[in-house]
């Protein structure tokens, strides 16, 4: 297969952590004869820096002639400790989602067995987890009007729903559901929210669709408590886009760590993958991110065009890294590997370099690592 990515690395440790998602990407085509062609391009801080925009006229034109997007992060202290600052790098992210019409964002929760003793929940609790965080991406508080009087007093953000955008995703989420152990469990604020109210309408006339699948409904106070408490109830978890930011980023602590959960966006004809963590500026540039998060996005990737093998391949070699300790520090604070040494090491894997699996960790430094 012949693919064209954008690669829009973004800032902070993007650069870092979509660089060893090229590297897994590289290594799979080799492996099983493909040809991806990756271009680089601006986005966020680093756009606004060169070009004033968050998010260039070029970069959206790369985006919209290219099979996918590969994403990294997105963000700046400069922006984030300014809260007058009229141009944000986040911009750029929301704009390119509409642009490119990415209507739902899926997020798989799922811990790796040697990961279950890095998360602050007994293991007992999270063993076994395994579901999926539909969020819907074009409607809601985010993208709707927001406004502030003159003297700087008083702000509303409108958050707005059409039956249309719901229906796109429920459908969406219920055939997945039917792939799995048939349950959607909507999540929502309907005791409060007329929005709320109309996702679950909407929802529930899709269900009637779906008889084979099981409908439950839970307020979103709720639904953290029980994503925390009993996650193994939860099987595609269904959701507007504001909740949907909050529960993902908290349903990371399942996986041991921010830097485990990956992400797709997907549209009518265009989408994104990308990490679920932020920028993490304070380890810009030092070598200790972790990239199974983006590694792990460039596998949804191929699973998006049906690359099952090649996905699969890049999983199993995540959870060799796992099971042989080749992480990074936020993983085992004792790990001498680093960013670049965990993508080698995928590499080598996918490539099927046997010689090369075996990193001596009395030897290993970050930024240098001895192979045997």
């Amino acid at each position: 297969m012949n693919l064209k990515i954008a690669v829009l690395a973004g800032d902070g440790i993007g650069p870092e952590v979509v660089l060893q998602a090229m590297k897994a990407l590289k290594a799979t085509a080799v492996m099983f004869d493909h040809e991806f062609i990756f271009e680089e391009a601006l986005v966020g801080a680093a756009a606004i820096e060169k070009t004033g925009k968050p998010l260039p006229e070029q970069t959206l034109n790369l985006c919209l002639n290219t099979d996918a997007v590969l994403f990294g992060a997105i963000g700046d202290l400069k922006y984030d400790n300014d809260p007058e600052a009229k141009i944000r790098p986040e911009q750029g992210l929301f704009q390119l989602r509409k642009a490119l019409g990415l209507f739902v964002n899926n997020k798989p929760i799922k811990p790796y067995d040697g990961l279950l003793e890095s998360s602050p929940l007994k293991k007992e609790i999270i063993e076994g987890t395994d579901f999926l965080i539909y969020r819907e991406l074009s409607g809601g508080i985010y993208f709707d009007e927001k406004t502030i009087n003159d003297e700087g007093t008083i702000a509303t953000d409108l958050c707005k729903y059409t039956e249309e955008q719901i229906l796109k995703i429920a459908h969406l989420a219920f055939q997945a559901a039917q792939k799995r152990r048939k349950i959607v469990s909507l999540i929502d604020k309907a005791n409060v929210l007329e929005t709320s109210r109309l996702w679950r309408k909407v929802v529930t006339t899709v269900s009637k669709d779906y008889p084979d699948v099981e409908l439950n409904y839970l307020y979103v106070d709720n639904a953290a408590k029980q994503i925390i408490a009993k996650p193994k109830q939860f099987d595609v978890v269904l959701t507007e886009n504001l909740f949907g930011d909050i529960l993902s980023d908290m349903s990371s602590i399942i996986t041991g760590s921010i830097g485990m959960l990956a992400s797709s966006s997907i549209g009518d004809t265009h989408a994104l993958f990308e990490p679920v963590h932020g920028t993490f500026p304070q380890a810009k540039g030092k070598n200790i991110a972790n990239p199974f998060a983006s590694i792990l996005s460039a596998g949804l990737l191929l699973e998006y065009f049906g690359l099952h093998k090649e996905a699969k391949k890049i999983h199993d070699a995540v959870e060799k890294a796992i099971a042989l300790k080749v992480v990074t520090m936020d993983l085992n604070p004792e790990s001498k590997f680093g960013t670049n040494e965990v993508g080698d090491f995928i590499s080598n894997f996918i490539l099927d370099k046997d010689d090369l699996l075996y990193f001596n960790n009395d030897n290993v430094s970050i930024g240098q690592s001895t192979i045997v």
